[in-house]
């Protein structure tokens, strides 16, 4: 079997809102040179995969024809009047070729999540992936369609009982937890800014699923200003609990990476090497609890040179078993290209952090009142541990 697919695809780089636009589809391709720079993708356990575009009928599986042929309309024209869905702002401004684009990212990631269930790979990354906030009649957040829906409900179409989402964007995932959110078969976890403070302002303790799914969704909701010890403290007294009690066949798991501290578009202060450490958890927790059945995806990022490429170069080793030091120098050749072409100073290692590791201690050794960040956690803990048969208070 092989180790990793990482999907691949120049025609990627056609999901582009145009100049300005934070969402800029150069991140992908200055993180697939560093991948290639690094021999990632030349490892004997690593394959490499063109994007099949999903089907009008794939994409409909979660979104309203309404929606699609709103979309495929303004493709065809973007100064196409269309009332409603959420098109045309400057979020998610229409652009040519929109409908094709965003099918392409779907599709890449409804292939790898069958090639990681149908035991082809064990682990695929797909990096043009993550756009968690389409929503099922709307586009919102940059995010057209929404490719997590659409690869989970095949996944739940082809047989699987039980599948978990985890995302750590900065942004709290909503249109996945809309999409199923009264659905048991699917466990939505979202690690995200409070919506207090942040787009699109959902994703609060007390939001915990529908009727027909208690305690399906988790929401840790962060206050601004939390660093590395804080955010990690938070996945780990949430998101190792809830895995375990749900027991997953196959985990998709979002890694926007704008919990970053020089992210422009939100207020935490999340280091690249943090980042490293929660991708490793969630690999981890894969071979734990489903036979290494991993589908990982890109998402959020805006700081496009320093922390993009270098955050989902290292989700790329971690699923190639190959990670890589965070005091690795990054290849000069690399830097040269972004020098050339963008004018910038690229970072020249793969931390940020020069090695030092990071503390945060456990739940288990005890509750601080006095911290904002356990105050959160707590409030989490208690809205959905019981109904999982945990103890809010103790691990």
């Amino acid at each position: 079997m092989i180790g990793a697919r990482v999907v691949w695809d120049q025609r990627f780089m056609s999901y582009d809102f145009g100049p300005g636009h934070p969402m800029h589809p150069s991140r992908l391709e200055l993180t697939h040179r560093l991948c290639d720079e690094l021999g990632l993708l030349d490892l004997p356990g690593v394959q490499v995969a063109p994007a099949v575009a999903a089907t009008d009928e794939q994409i409909a599986t979660v979104h309203t024809p309404a929606l699609i042929a709103a979309v495929q309309r303004v493709s065809a024209d973007p100064s196409a009047r269309v009332d409603g869905h959420g098109l045309g702002g400057s979020d998610t401004p229409n652009f040519r070729g929109m409908h094709s684009a965003t099918a392409l990212a779907v599709g890449a990631t409804v292939e790898a999540a069958h090639a990681v269930w149908d035991g082809q790979v064990q682990h695929a990354v797909n990096i043009a992936g993550g756009l968690h906030h389409g929503m099922p009649n709307e586009v919102a957040g940059f995010c057209v369609y929404n490719d997590a829906g659409v690869a989970i409900r095949s996944l739940l179409d082809a047989g699987v009982e039980r599948v978990a989402y985890v995302d750590v964007d900065v942004h709290h995932g909503d249109g996945v937890e809309r999409i199923f959110w009264d659905d048991p078969r699917v466990l939505t976890v979202s690690v995200h800014e409070t919506g207090a403070a942040l787009f699109p302002g959902t994703g609060f303790p007390g939001d915990t699923g529908g009727p027909q799914a208690p305690d399906s969704a988790v929401n840790v909701a962060l206050p601004p200003g939390t660093g590395d010890a804080g955010w990690l403290r938070a996945i780990h007294s949430v998101v190792p609990h809830v895995l375990r009690a749900f027991r997953p066949q196959i985990m998709v798991t979002q890694q926007g990476c704008d919990a970053h501290f020089a992210d422009p578009l939100s207020h935490l202060a999340v280091s690249i090497d943090a980042m490293h450490a929660a991708y490793s958890l969630l690999h981890d927790l894969s071979h734990e609890l489903c036979e290494g059945r991993w589908v990982a995806l890109g998402g959020g990022g805006y700081e496009l040179i320093e922390v993009v490429p270098r955050a989902w170069t290292h989700l790329v080793a971690i699923a190639a078993h190959q990670p890589l030091s965070l005091t690795l120098d990054i290849p000069e050749a690399w830097r040269e290209h972004v020098a050339r072409l963008y004018g910038q100073v690229a970072p020249r290692r793969m931390g940020d952090r020069g090695g030092e590791p990071i503390t945060y201690g456990t739940w288990g050794a005890g509750y601080e009142p006095e911290s904002p960040v356990d105050t959160a956690i707590l409030a989490t803990r208690r809205a959905v541990f019981p109904g999982w048969g945990l103890d809010p208070w103790f691990d």
